[in-house]
């Protein structure tokens, strides 16, 4: 078995995976890297019944990664290229042959990702981290379980103006609820549950249309999201939108907070 860990700056997720096909997936937190990525490992071994001979070779990537030095238990242990990771897990948990990979983090990052062939096109410092400090500053909330359960509860005609705030006619194939500027209606009546609703709609959109402008004039419009946020029950709603708006297939892969995972796994070499 091959095991991949992507060491974050709050959590390390760990896969396990047996002729590339994947057995087993865990998280866990911790206060520093070292200690999250090798509670990871004690807690997958536990979780899944192993035994150190089980395991053949350790993949680690993530920005945790460079506090990681030698093998891990005497395990044959390699660091990974965050961006390769991404490119491959992204397609692997997507089913998919070639695509653009949002990773959305605490900042986002974007690879093209075709075969084995990855490249980074760029990246933007909005992502998970821009939503956790802006809602626990303006809203008192420090959790993603917490803001996205909040959020459910909002209204963004609280926060954003629309295109039928301010126009009574269509214009191109913009609907009425497209968004004109985000949080450029915030009313003195919003309460926390809109201010968070607006604030995962303006991150999701801003990440969302940063994807589409980089499939201008490629054949590739097969767009998928991974990483912390791409569970959220907001993140279907937003690209949904976006997808019938714009030439593109936007996928949301289950478990796709592992993907960087799988995809440091999937880099083995042997």
């Amino acid at each position: 078995m091959v095991l991949g860990i992507d060491v974050g700056g709050s959590t390390t997720k760990i896969v396990g995976l047996k002729n590339d096909e994947l057995v087993g997936m865990l998280q866990v937190q911790a206060s520093d890297q070292t200690t999250s990525a090798f509670g990871a490992f004690g807690k997958f071994i536990s979780e899944y019944g192993l035994r150190m001979s089980d395991i053949h070779k350790i993949m680690v990537t993530g920005v945790g990664a460079s506090y990681l030095g030698g093998d891990m238990y005497d395990i044959p242990t390699e660091r990974v290229d965050e961006f390769l990771a991404i490119g491959l897990g992204g397609l692997k948990m997507a089913s998919l042959s070639e695509a653009l990979i949002i990773s959305v983090g605490t900042g986002t990052a974007l690879v093209k990702a075709c075969g084995k062939h990855i490249q980074h096109l760029g990246g933007s410092g909005v992502g998970g981290g821009t939503l956790l400090n802006l809602a626990g500053r303006f809203a008192g909330i420090h959790s993603f379980a917490g803001i996205t359960e909040m959020a459910t509860k909002g209204d963004l005609g609280m926060v954003d103006l629309r295109l039928s705030d301010i126009s009574q006619e269509k214009i191109g194939n913009l609907p009425p609820s497209a968004t004109v500027s985000n949080f450029g209606n915030l009313r003195d009546q919003a309460v926390n549950a809109d201010i968070l609703l607006g604030l995962i709609n303006m991150i999701f959109e801003s990440i969302g249309m940063m994807a589409i402008f980089a499939t201008l004039g490629d054949r590739v419009k097969d767009i998928v999201l991974i990483g912390s946020l791409a569970a959220t029950e907001q993140a279907g709603s937003v690209f949904s939108t976006l997808s019938k708006l714009h030439p593109v297939k936007f996928h949301i892969p289950k478990d796709a907070i592992f993907a960087t995972a799988v995809g440091a796994a999937l880099s083995k070499k042997d």
